[in-house]
């Protein structure tokens, strides 16, 4: 086990494989490794929060790898540094991955201001990694710009990928027949920034009409931040069209949300989520290994498991019990 100070040396002068290194800590369910995992990032802690992070999901085929390719060399490009967080889908049955976007984003990954880091998502809910918030918090100590939050899909969970980034990104795709059939309204209430990949002159003339169609169906919808309207641009991450004009509203809108003091204000809000997500966690990791606990946990879990009560009042009861209300 590498020592914790060498761990936080490599973050703070962007040593790639230490980097590596601590994220897999962070990511570890060995007790040992999480006490070590929960003492570097107390100390990485005062380093954070100077990172602009931006979830991106869109459909299977939507283009995302290469979308986060072309943009992070255009990020480059302009000095920035950036971190890529690709979360593949794991097996349900075994929770191996894939694991394949470092292998699709072959010349991002030559880049060296450029880190990216594929973690499985084992199953967790929202197309991100139950770790990627503190991955988030390595990758912002280690000084990256710019962290591109790639998720496994569009879901009805996706909302937890809005919870943990500054931007969210909808990738869309032209499709055959209604082009508003399949996305979730929850999906288009958090999204901030819509990019209409894979547009050539052969669909210009249809991607206008799914940009109409999408901005009519915005126009229903609660704006998420005053004075900002979703914009739907166009074009072909492919052909590095159009990513100039996502690049300049992206810094639009994190300037406006800095200017209205909502920048801050959100990332509070994010962060007193994972406090709600890790006291639910943690509290049900004890319960399954404390001695005096465990055995009402079957119990009652047995009991919701053959119906003889409603999983609800089992639950309700087994709490009670464990806080002596």
């Amino acid at each position: 086990m590498i020592a914790t100070q060498k761990l936080i040396n490599g973050i703070k002068f962007g040593d790639k494989r230490l980097i590596s290194k601590a994220i897999t800590l962070v990511e570890s369910k060995n007790p040992e490794h999480r006490k070590q995992a929960e003492n570097l990032l107390e100390q990485v802690m005062p380093f954070t929060g100077n990172s602009v992070k931006i979830g991106i999901t869109g459909v299977p085929g939507a283009g995302k790898s290469t979308f986060i390719e072309r943009f992070g060399k255009l990020a480059l490009n302009r000095g920035k540094k950036v971190a890529v967080l690709a979360v593949d889908p794991s097996s349900s049955l075994n929770k191996g991955s894939i694991l394949g976007d470092k292998t699709r984003m072959e010349d991002l990954a030559k880049e060296e201001n450029a880190f990216i880091r594929p973690s499985p998502s084992s199953g967790f809910l929202g197309g991100i990694a139950n770790t990627t918030f503190e991955t988030i918090l390595i990758c912002e100590a280690a000084g990256y710009d710019y962290i591109l939050v790639e998720t496994v899909g569009v879901g009805q969970s996706e909302v937890l990928v809005s919870e943990i980034t500054d931007v969210f990104l909808f990738l869309k795709i032209i499709g055959g027949g209604d082009e508003l059939q399949g996305i979730k309204r929850g999906i288009m209430e958090m999204v901030d920034l819509i990019f209409i990949n894979k547009v050539e002159d052969e669909n210009l003339q249809k991607a206008k009409n799914t940009k109409l169609e999408l901005a009519r169906a915005l126009q229903f919808l609660q704006s998420k931040e005053k004075d900002w309207k979703v914009p739907i641009l166009l074009g072909s991450a492919l052909e590095n069209n159009g990513l100039e004009a996502v690049y300049e509203k992206i810094d639009e809108f994190v300037s406006l949300k800095k200017k209205s003091g909502r920048f801050d204000e959100i990332r509070k809000e994010q962060a007193e989520k994972r406090f709600e997500y890790w006291v639910k966690e943690l509290i049900l990791q004890k319960t399954k290994t404390e001695n005096s606990a465990e055995n009402s946990y079957e119990q009652h879990q047995k009991n919701a498991s053959v119906l003889k009560k409603n999983p609800i009042t089992e639950a309700r009861l087994f709490v009670e019990k464990l806080l002596k209300i």
